[in-house]
This record gives structure tokens, sequence and C-alpha cells, in this order.
């Protein structure tokens, strides 16, 4: 289904830009107030960068006029927003840009269910809107009733035991992001003597150069501390990338695969389903299947993933960007949660990541992307076309080339598997030529 303005993950955009500014953001709550039915509670949570107390206020105010009651949950990860939508019956806005940079910020929704909105619930709420309407006063936004910080960390708390994690050190990456608080409090509670990185939210610094896209310091970090494992968050808290006591990252995928195996093993796996998206690995799915369960595959984006886990009765899903849903839990991603449940894996089985590891075998893959200027439509690039269509020839049933825009940054993403890594290699070459070929790259 067509939109303007959402993409994969709610709006987003670079703030002060056409989109991602006071103006726009206050027209949008507006849209998704009337849409909500105008009447009702709405909680707005944030993640610490400077353009997101704002852009909240400018929300609340168009909330507001729609005839919304507006309650703000400051600065809280986007799962405890989603849990706190949940509990008390609301709409739940986030006002952050996940791992993006500081300099972007974006607004995403979740229903009074705590989940996120479906393609036509947001092509609904564009169709309410009224850009050249007068423009709406920003508004103060009186505090939720509880604390939504408190509530999150105590329900996470209840994952494992009383002091499971004493003893246990531990190197934990909160992105300068909204996560700085809560997974230390709730892995501090547990027992675990806690190494910080990124815990110095300043509104400019989320994402810089730490959290889940920049594991690097994490895992030199585990390795010269001697840590026990690992964890990276991004800035609102909803991915989570493991190193493991040696310093090697795990992505998404072998988590999604560790998970899934020993779900399967225990006879925990809900209808033996594990969902994933189109850019997960093949190796994921290999692992499963001889295991005796199923991979169900979605578009990218974890909305995606969780509206499918929900027609299927499934529990456990997610993506290799480290988005895990587990949804005996929680209603989202949480980066937390999948943390504490690959925890639970290593307390049960006495062994460290790096030997749990080894039973997710992922294929040789590449990956990169390439920002574009103009977004032209793929079946139009005929030079891409058929140098995707050579490479599935040659690769046949041992591998797959995916390619698509991204749906919150202008970036061409292009993904190849394959059996060999040398084949891999020339074929993203020659992919990545095809794509300069027909596009504008800058």
């Amino acid at each position: 289904m067509n939109r303007t303005y959402f993409g994969t993950d709610g709006v987003r955009g670079p703030y002060g830009g056409p989109v991602i500014n006071e103006r726009f953001a206050a027209q949008l709550g507006k849209a998704a107030g009337q849409w909500s039915g105008g009447h009702g509670l709405a909680l707005i949570g944030r993640d610490p960068r400077s353009s997101g107390a704002s852009l909240a206020a400018a929300v609340a105010a168009g909330m507001q006029a729609a005839g919304l009651t507006v309650r703000d949950l400051g600065m809280v990860p986007t799962p405890a927003v989603a849990q706190a939508a949940l509990a008390q019956g609301a709409l739940g806005v986030v006002i952050t840009a996940s791992h993006n940079p500081a300099t972007d910020n974006g607004i995403k929704f979740f229903t009074s269910a705590g989940i996120k909105l479906s393609d036509e619930d947001e092509a609904a709420i564009e169709a309410l809107l009224d850009r050249e309407a007068e423009t709406i006063a920003p508004v103060a936004v009186p505090p939720a009733a509880g604390n939504a910080v408190a509530d999150y960390i105590a329900s996470a708390v209840k994952l494992l035991p009383v002091g499971a994690l004493d003893g246990w050190k531990l190197v934990l990456d909160t992105a300068n992001g909204a996560t700085c608080f809560t997974s230390a409090g709730v892995l501090g509670a547990l027992g675990a003597t806690i190494l910080p990185i990124g815990d110095r939210p300043e509104g400019g610094n989320i994402n810089a150069g730490v959290g889940s896209e920049h594991p690097e310091q994490l895992a030199a970090r585990v390795k010269a501390e001697g840590a026990r494992l690992g964890i990276a968050h991004d800035g609102d808290g909803d991915r989570c990338i493991l190193c493991d006591e040696e310093g090697d990252v795990i992505d998404g995928d072998e988590v999604l695969g560790l998970l899934g195996l020993h779900a399967l093993r225990q006879k925990r796996l809900a209808a033996d389903t594990l969902v994933v998206t189109v850019q997960s690995n093949l190796g994921v799915d290999t692992v499963i299947e001889q295991a005796g369960g199923f991979v169900v595959r979605t578009p990218v984006g974890d909305r995606h993933v969780a509206a499918r886990m929900r027609e299927l009765g499934a529990e456990l899903g997610g993506e290799s960007s480290g988005h895990i849903i587990c949804s005996d839990v929680a209603t989202t991603g949480d980066g937390l949660i999948a943390a504490l449940r690959v925890i639970e894996i290593m307390l049960e089985t006495g062994e460290p990541l790096s030997l749990l590891r080894r039973q997710v075998k992922l294929f040789p893959q590449r990956s990169t992307s390439l920002r574009v200027g103009v977004r032209v439509p793929l079946e139009a690039c005929v030079t891409l076309q058929a140098a995707i269509a050579a490479v599935e020839a040659d690769f046949g049933r041992e591998g797959r080339v995916l390619i698509r825009y991204s749906g919150t940054e202008a970036k061409l993403r292009l993904l190849v598997e394959g059996p060999e890594d040398d084949r891999v290699a020339e074929a993203m070459a020659r992919l990545e030529r095809a794509a300069r070929a027909d596009l504008e790259v800058i």
C-alpha cells in the first residue's frame, strides 16, 4: 500500500527538514488523533535527542486539537511505550529515529494493544493529514500517572530468578540512548556487575560511534575485561546485538536461530514456527528446519514480523538487525528481553555463548548500502535487473539476492548469500557496478 510519509518504521528524516519538523509533527498528531476516534488517552515517550522534546510537544498539540488527552512518559525505550500503551489502553507515540544519527528524528505509533500500526492504518492517517492547515502551537504535556521506566524494569526483572546474574561481569552499550537507565537497572538488579559504554546521553551523541550499529568498542571491552557477555542496544532500545566472551560479535540472525533451536528442543516454540524477514540468512532456515521447525518470512520491518506472528500463533520472530520479538512477554521488538532470553539459555545449559552460537551456521553473506539521489523504480533499472538474473542463475537454490530501497533512508540496500564467500563477493561487486550504472549514487 502506497504511503507518502510512513516508511518501514514510522515517519523518519532529518530534523528541520520538510517532514520532521514541529509543524508537520502537529499535523501528524492531529491526524493520528482523528484516526483513533478523537477521544481517549495518548502517551508520548522519546529518546534523548535534542529535538525530541519540541517534537513531542508539537505532536501533543495536534492530538489535543483532535480531542485526545495526552500525557508525557519522558525518556523511555520504545518497548516501554508499547507496554504502557497496552497497560493503560492508550495510543502510544515514540519520538525517535532509532539507530539513525542525532541529526535525524522520527515519530512512530502503537495501538492500545501495544502493537505497531499496519500499512492500512498508516495510510488512513495520511489521508487525514492537512498540510495546508494553520500552525498548531506546541503545548506543555503533563506527566503520565505512574512511572513507565519503573514499570518496565519491574516486569523485565521477573524474567530471570533473583540473583541469577550474581558473579557475572557484563559490558553494556546503551548507545547514549533511551536504555541508559533501564537495561543497567534490570541487569544490575539481577546481580550483574555492569561495565558501561554509551551511558552519557547528551542529546547530540546518540548512536555516535556506539550502540548496535558500532559494536567494535563493545567487543574490545568484553575481551579486555574478561566479561561473560556484551550487550549493545540502538538508540531507542528495540534492538540487541550481542558479543560472546571471546570478543566475537553475534548478529540478530544467530540470536534468532539460537533462541528458536533451544525452544524447539524444549518443546516451547509456539506453532513450531520462527518468523523472520526476507533479510535473514538462509542458515536460520536450515538449522530450524533440521530441528523439525518451520521458518516463515515477511517483508522487512519488525511490525510485519509481529503481524505474521499473531496470524500464525507464533511467539518468536525478528530481524537480522537485532529486532527480536518474544511475544509471550512483549508486544514489540525489545533488545533487553532478547538479551535476557539468551542469558536464560546460558544459565540452563551452563555453556558460554561462544559454544552456543556454533549451533547456528550462517551462509556466507555480503551486504552494502548505496545512497541514491533519486529512487528509480527497481523494475526500470535494466542493467541491475540483468545482473540480478545472472547471479540468481549462477547460485540456483544455493543462494539468493535481495535488493530493495530502505524504508527509512535514501539508500539502496544490496544483499547476496551463497555457498562460498569468494563467489558471494564477486556477485556483490557485479551487482554494485550494475546499480551504479542505473542510479545516481551520491
